[in-house]
Parts: C-alpha cells; structure tokens; sequence
C-alpha cells in the first residue's frame, strides 16, 4: 500500500470477527506528494485516522446491537470506520466518510479483508456544502469535537444530511464540547440525552467519555 508500518488485528463483537488492518501505531507518516498537507492536515495529526481509539471502540460495541431494519446509516469522520465495517458485515445500508485522503484505501482494504462488499465512501470537509451524500436515517461518529469550532461544523453537516425523522449517535471520550453540541443540536428540534456505557472490559482502561444520543421525529 505505503512504506508505513501495519498492524493486523481481529475485533471479536459477540460471534462476528471483524478483522482490521490499521497503522501500526500513531507515530506513521506517509504523505509524499503532500496531498494531506494541501489539505490542512498536519504531520502530526497525518496518523491519528489510521490506529483504533478507545471511542472508536465503544460506538462500534454499542452500534452492534442496533437494529438497522432499512436505515441509511452515516459514519461521520469515520478513520479507519471500525463501525462501518461491522455494519457492512451485519449487511446494513452504510455509508462513510472522512476528511483524510487515506481512509478509502483503508476502509475498501479492510471490506476486502473481511470477504464483504466494498462500503460506500465520500471524502468531505465538514465545511463544503457541495456533496452527494444526501439523507440519512441515523448518524454515527466517534471522537469528533477536537476544536471548539467542530461544534458549530459537526451540528451543521448533521443537520445537511439527515432525515426529518432521525438520530444521531455520537461517543464524545470527554473533550469539553458535549454540552455545547448538544445545544446546537436542540436547536435543530433533536432531543438530547447522554450516558455512560456499560461493559466495556473491552478497553485496557476506564472511559470517562459518553454516549450521546439525539432524536428527531418527523
């Protein structure tokens, strides 16, 4: 693919084995044509879509038990979309998308590794207002609110691509700006709730992020 170093791994969800190729670690770099570069992303934010964070794991362990029926589902900022490619496993109608030129040829990569469907992907800045997403029935995402303005983006670009009747999932791991996006999104007529999860032996330390939840219904 590169000359970056990977790292293969088997995420067990239940009696599903999603199987994940990623960076080896958040210290890769591999932008030669500076393509990441031109697109405002730095060397040292370059890696940090490419390794499986703790919120990362806690969307996907929640998304697995979620019933899809006939949703068109988005994963927002997805990396390396540990939840789409279980979603895509469970054969639901998902579609990804990041701001980072790598993600696709790790995402298709990863669908290809798993023996299912190539997952559809559209590389967007939260900011554009020019893409062919469309409308969703449920929105997911995981670690999203770096900066104070992704607030105002992140509600924005939900608000662009989701049904009258709809909801979001977002895990937040505890970076300050809950509150405040869950104010934009009341805004928007969503109801808001937030909450711990539970069981997650899965990670090697405690969360003391959230699971937040808005709806909204037609």
């Amino acid at each position: 693919m590169t000359k970056l170093r990977l790292c293969y791994q088997t995420i067990e969800f239940g009696k599903t084995d999603i199987h994940i190729c990623t960076l080896r670690n958040n210290q890769e770099f591999h932008d030669p044509q500076r393509i990441a570069e031109k697109l405002g992303i730095s060397s040292a934010n370059w890696p940090l879509f490419g390794v499986i964070w703790p919120s990362s794991l806690v969307l996907a362990h929640y998304i697995s038990n979620y019933e899809t029926d006939s949703k068109r589902i988005l994963e927002v900022g997805c990396g390396i979309a540990l939840s789409s490619l279980l979603l895509n496993k469970q054969h639901a109608d998902i579609t990804a998308t990041d701001h980072h030129p790598e993600v696709n040829r790790f995402l298709q990569r990863n669908a290809l590794l798993n023996e299912d469907e190539p997952i559809a992907f559209e590389r967007v800045d939260w900011a554009d207002q020019h893409d062919n997403l469309g409308l969703f029935d449920v929105v997911i995402g995981s670690d999203l609110l770096y900066e104070d303005e992704h607030v105002e983006l992140l509600a924005n670009f939900i608000e662009a691509h989701s049904n009258p009747a709809c909801e979001v999932i977002l895990v937040d791991p505890g970076r300050g700006r809950k509150n405040k996006l869950s104010s934009r999104m009341t805004e928007f007529g969503y109801t808001a709730t937030q909450f711990k999860p539970v069981h997650t032996d899965y990670l090697t330390s405690e969360f003391k992020g959230y699971i937040l939840k808005f709806q909204r219904f037609s």
